[in-house]
């Protein structure tokens, strides 16, 4: 699912890569939420908090929030950095840092993270770790999949599926009607392992509390052992072929 890229690149990948990185995306979305009460997958509400404190000239909240969109961005910048850098020798392998990453910086946060109130420092920090973790998967997603797929962020994907149902009722080539559909389901699948991820993660979170990420970051480590091993099984396959 992360190796394939362009024309090796099938719908099946998507979806599979679509499903679990949503699913994790859910539990550290619902994480963040229940233990610092502020949104770490995305950054669309921050700028309005941002522009709501400068109003208030709460200059220092509004700082924050601004620091919330750079961690952010530096995560993305981080992820799509480290994959050009090692694409440079092997394409193949381009993912393995920013998922690696990804991991350590979750399993970070769920040992030494704070259950805190985001305008105290231990919040503040938490919360920026976890959306710098974030951006570095929104960023390997959407480069791996060449935009076709977010897993952090659910308001352009509602907007993609709007239009795509509306274009249902126009479109009536078989060819056009399949594609259509093939990408609404594909919407859908994101969509409902987003919710599947903040349920099963707000009733995980009631034992483990703010370790819940733990299991967002072993999620992400079956992933890469789940591709590793489907590429040891194809060199196999391909070396016995070719005997």
């Amino acid at each position: 699912m992360f190796r394939h890229k362009g024309k090796n690149r099938t719908f099946a990948h998507d979806l599979r890569l679509a499903t679990l990185l949503s699913f994790v995306a859910g539990l550290v979305n619902i994480t963040g939420v229940l233990a610092l009460k502020t949104l770490t997958t995305n950054v669309t509400g921050h700028f309005a908090f941002f522009a709501e404190e400068i109003m208030r000239h709460d200059y220092a909240t509004a700082f924050t929030f601004f620091i919330f969109t750079i961690f952010f961005l530096m995560g993305s910048f981080i992820s799509s950095f480290l994959e050009e850098l090692v694409a440079q020798k092997n394409s193949e392998f381009s993912h393995i840092i920013p998922i690696t990453l990804e991991m350590l910086i979750l399993i970070g946060v769920g040992f030494l993270g704070y259950q805190s109130s985001i305008f105290t420092f231990e919040g503040k920090l938490t919360a920026f770790f976890m959306l710098l973790a974030m951006g570095i998967q929104n960023s390997l997603v959407t480069n791996i999949s060449k935009s076709t797929v977010r897993t952090t962020h659910l308001t352009g994907l509602f907007t993609d599926l709007g239009i795509e149902l509306s274009q249902l009722f126009f479109y009536k080539k078989p060819e056009e009607v399949k594609k259509l559909k093939t990408s609404i389901f594909l919407r859908l699948s994101i969509i409902t392992f987003f919710f599947i991820g903040c349920f099963s993660g707000g009733i995980i979170y009631q034992f483990l509390e703010i370790k819940t990420l733990f299991i967002a970051a072993f999620c992400l480590l079956i992933a890469q052992w789940y591709d590793f091993l489907r590429l040891k099984f194809h060199l196999i396959k391909r070396k016995t072929f070719h005997k």
